[in-house]
């Protein structure tokens, strides 16, 4: 029973929304929290329920009581304000729409209540939807190709790297039964459009309800006319009923025996929802007759044209009347703040204005009496908003006043200070961010078509890239410095630009545009004359073309990469920065082809020698490094020599980024001539080089895969504290909130081989969730994780959580990593654990030297220390020729080389040795061995043992035979 755990109110919240089989993000935004705090909730749940994953947590969450509707289906749908009338019909219909189509669009002119009908609906339908409800207002979109991050927003989602928004938004709904409420369409219909099509193809039971003054033209869709609500003559009375209450809420209750008078304004207005609304809020100031006098003269425009036009009509001669109604001042301000995209403060107002802030406040007050303005309270202070259709209504009376370029321009400057004081400010800036970021984007939008406002719209879009990217946005990052770069008044400036964009891609795991923005950049600095920067930038895209291959959709041909280094070569003078990207270039480009291996750099090289999945890219590096050890190792010192002059070079430059890069090459030269120590401690350099650097998208990208590689090189040297120390600090990455599988990766490997089980099993949770939320991307380099975690399971003697891991494990395809690598390292922990050390040496049957191309550096030492003690346990005759070798191999690494020695104590039958291992292993950070040393000790040592693998949630170990 849940009653007899200590659950705190939160974390019965998550444990309900968990058995809704929700997703840490969707968790986060139905209850306001980070996606971090979620999952330090969920691990707290693992731990207090002593269940081993999400799936028994999901049957641990308590049922919903019978009166009452699950909390976890209640909608994430703005409050109405006021109450919401009649529609029975229009409800019914629309309801049943949704239930049989996947795409419905309520259509309608502007003001006929399309918003309002839709929130009903979707309320009233919540329950159907087990995985909610949600609601998207498209109003503040300017931009068509932002509709996904709107949507994303409005989930609680990031941007996956190596995803496009959409596609990140795709996944996290692929298997969810949603409906996605998308309000306001129509002035972005060709993006909404775009991403229906893609997000309906990809979420098969996904249901999207549309409001748009047009269809959206997309498959699946169904359009449902919206009708205006009805009047007397249609034998209802909605349309009366809404102007009642709406007088009535102002405090001018009306007399029943007024309906016919109301009926005929009502009719008047054609039953248009906003008209009828802003006919009521005049009711305390006109009357009836007054509103009956003022609609008359507008209404001679309605002569002529469709039923439909004419609707649109009438709410353009309520709102004529209602802006005839202001003082002039008034009227100055409606249309004024119409530039606003997003609900905006007194203040804000008075800036964009110009007017004084006192004056501001008492006409944005009238203006909200009069239902012109919609009013709110938030943290920042009570907020504005107009209705679109005012909006719209406000920025055409804006042009007939002939000031719209005069307050788009203020309106502009506005956003510049803003956009400035935001990126000079970090504290509380991300909430202060999504308050303003629309405005940002429209006024970009706008002064991007002013020929005298580009200087401004530069400056704005590398602002607006820079706040993008620290929010997370990478993807609108990089378009932003694309755009930025498209609007410089100089070719320098414009490399610049593209340079920050091929480093933001880098972020998103996109290779392709990593090295054309990069050639980009190359063709700018050499059009403003700057042939140092274009040969740097040439060697930046060669580099990346091996560093970072497996990012890449489309490797460049060999040819054209060693045409890029020739020509950088010939561009670099004598200017230090570019020789010293050449030469990192050069040095990677010699590695790369040792590695896999081709021939040495400038020697003919095919399209085959140069294929994603034999190069070293990134986090990779313990994969695929080693591959041609034994085969070139005549050019071993050649490749660290290049290594090291790069990093001597880059070092002279003072530019810790490209010394970073030059540091990366020298790791992968000396991880490949087998020197782990020395690889290590480069990988340690770097990391402490790349920490003093100021942050920047460049710092990051960097520092993400630096992090990855410290703690490949940390357990490559069994230093499992150090190994820990990197991955949770990238674990921890704000940039890796979306790629749990990615983030979490290191973490997992080094816990399972920690054998701390708890941090495993919840670790995995955030893994499983987030691989299947991208896709579950058959990416090669998750397999050492899936299998520490299956590893780990088959430890608890958890046969079916073992067998579900291996199943996703298969899913990768064939693995030589697992076959000859870390598979085999984990495959013998657990045979051995099992008392199977016959079995266990089996499974490690070929020599080191035999693999090493599979082992690589990184599991090495450890396939060479449980290599030798299966032998040991097993009886093997050559032991103790084992023993010898490993020494030597293993010296210095205190966790294999604590596993040599406890087989040579074993092998002696030296007790007092066997439990000195014991110390170093507790030493070394790894319980579990030192728990498996006392357990081999026997008597006493072995009931110690057990605890303790009891107390880790280990199962009994068995007996050797």
């Amino acid at each position: 029973m849940l009653a007899a755990v200590d659950i705190s109110p939160r974390e019965a919240e998550v444990l309900e929304l968990i058995g809704a089989h929700l997703s840490n993000a969707e968790i986060g935004a139905r209850l306001c929290i980070s996606v971090r705090t979620v999952e330090s909730h969920v691990s707290s749940l693992l731990r207090k329920l002593d269940v081993p994953d999400r799936r028994a947590l999901a049957q641990r969450a308590p049922e919903p009581a019978a009166d009452a509707a699950p909390s976890h289906r209640a909608p994430v749908l703005p409050s109405l304000l006021t109450s919401f009338i009649g529609r029975a019909d229009e409800r019914a219909e629309l309801a049943e729409l949704i239930r049989t189509h996947r795409q419905v669009t309520a259509a309608g002119p502007g003001g006929v209540g399309k918003t309002r009908l839709a929130l009903a609906v979707a309320a009233q339908a919540a329950g159907e939807y087990s995985d909610g409800v949600w609601f998207v207002d498209l109003v503040p979109v300017t931009d068509p190709g932002m509709v996904a991050t709107a949507v994303a927003g409005a989930l609680g989602l990031g941007e996956q790297p190596g995803r496009d928004m959409t596609e990140s938004v795709a996944a996290a709904l692929a298997d969810r039964h949603a409906l996605l409420v998308l309000d306001n369409c129509e002035q972005v219909a060709d993006g909404v459009a775009l991403f229906l099509e893609r997000l309906l193809a990809a979420c098969p039971r996904v249901t999207v309800l549309a409001t748009s003054r047009a269809r959206l033209m997309v498959p699946f869709e169904r359009v449902y006319a919206v009708p205006p609500l009805s009047l007397p003559t249609d034998g209802g009375s909605d349309a009366v009923t809404l102007f009642m209450e709406r007088a009535a809420a102002v405090g001018w209750p009306l007399d029943p025996a007024l309906r016919d008078q109301i009926a005929a304004i009502c009719e008047r207005l054609d039953g248009m929802a906003l008209a009828i609304e802003l006919a009521a809020a005049r009711y305390p100031t006109l009357g009836l007759d007054g509103i009956t006098a003022a609609l008359s003269h507008p209404l001679r425009m309605l002569t002529g044209g469709s039923r439909a036009d004419q609707r649109h009509r009438s709410v353009r001669a309520a709102l004529d009347w209602s802006h005839a109604l202001l003082d002039p001042a008034d009227r100055a301000l409606l249309r004024r703040v119409s530039v606003f995209a997003a609900p905006f403060t007194a203040g804000a107002a008075a800036e964009v204005t110009g007017d004084e802030e006192g004056l501001v406040i008492d006409g944005l007050a009238r203006l909200a009496e009069q239902s012109l303005l919609v009013v709110s309270a938030s943290p920042g202070g009570t907020e504005y908003r107009a209705l679109e259709t005012i909006r719209q209504y406000g920025t055409e009376r804006l042009t007939e006043a002939g000031e719209l370029a005069d307050i788009r321009s203020r309106h502009l400057r506005w956003c510049l200070a803003k956009a400035a004081g935001l990126a000079a400010v970090r504290e509380d800036w991300r909430a202060r961010f999504d308050l303003v970021a629309n405005d940002l984007r429209a006024a970009l939008a706008w002064a991007a078509d002013q020929p005298e406002r580009r200087a401004e719209a530069y400056d704005l879009a590398r602002h607006l890239a820079g706040l993008a990217f620290t929010r997370n946005l990478v993807g609108e990052s990089q378009r932003r410095h694309e755009q930025a770069a498209a609007l410089a008044d100089d070719p320098a400036s414009a490399a610049s630009a593209l340079r920050h964009a091929s480093v933001v891609a880098g972020c998103r795991m996109r290779g392709d545009d990593m090295f054309r923005l990069r050639c980009a950049a190359a063709d700018a600095a050499r059009r403003s004359g700057d042939t140092a920067g274009a040969a740097a930038d040439l060697a930046a895209a060669a580099t990346a073309t091996f560093r970072f291959a497996t990012t890449f959709v489309r490797l460049p041909a060999p040819g054209e990469v060693l045409a890029l280094m020739d020509e950088a070569r010939g561009l670099a003078g004598d200017d230090p920065a570019a020789l010293a990207a050449v030469a990192t270039a050069e040095a990677g480009w010699t590695l790369h082809a040792a590695v896999t291996g081709g021939q040495v750099l400038g020697d003919a090289a095919t399209d085959g020698q140069a294929r994603g999945d034999t190069v070293r890219g990134g986090a990779l590096l313990g994969d695929v490094v080693g591959a041609g050890r034994g085969e070139s190792d005549d050019s071993v010192p050649e490749t660290i020599a290049r290594a090291e002059r790069a990093v001597q070079l880059t070092h002279r430059t003072g530019d810790p980024l490209a010394e970073s890069t030059a540091l990366d090459v020298l790791t992968g030269a000396l991880s490949w001539a087998g020197d782990t120590y020395a690889a290590a401690a480069t990988t340690q350099r770097r990391i402490t080089l790349l920490t003093s650097a100021p942050t920047t998208p460049a710092t990051t990208h960097e520092l993400i895969e630096a992090l990855g590689e410290a703690a490949e090189a940390s357990l490559g040297t069994g230093d499992l504290p150090a190994a820990r120390q990197w991955a949770r600090r990238l674990a921890e990455h704000p940039l890796l909130a979306e790629v749990g599988h990615r983030a979490t990766n290191w973490l997992l490997v080094t816990d399972a081989l920690a054998g701390n089980v708890d941090q495993v099993v919840a670790g995995s949770v955030r893994f499983l969730d987030a691989w299947h939320r991208a896709g579950s991307p058959a990416q090669s380099y998750l397999g050492r994780a899936m299998a520490a975690v299956a590893m780990i399971h088959g430890l608890r003697d958890d046969h079916d959580a073992r067998r579900e891991w291996l199943e996703v494990l298969n899913q990768l395809g064939t693995l030589p990593g697992h076959s000859y690598g870390y598979g085999a390292i984990f495959d013998a922990m657990l045979l051995l654990h099992r008392g199977q050390a016959a079995e266990a040496l089996e499974r490690m049957a070929p020599e080191p030297r035999q693999v090493w191309k599979w082992v690589t550096w990184i599991w090495h030492h450890w396939y060479v220390a449980l290599r030798t003690e299966a032998a040991v346990l097993a009886g093997n005759p050559g032991a103790r020729d084992s023993l010898t070798e490993a020494r030597t191999i293993v010296a210095g690494n205190p966790v294999a080389g604590a596993i040599v020695e406890r087989a040579a104590a074993l092998l002696d039958g030296d007790e007092q040795a066997l439990l000195a291992t014991a110390n170093a292993f507790e030493t070394a950070g790894c319980r579990y061995q030192s728990a498996r040393t006392m357990v081999l000790a026997g008597g006493d040592q072995a009931e110690r043992g057990l605890a303790v693998l009891a107390e880790l949630g280990v199962a009994p170990m068995a007996p050797h035979r």
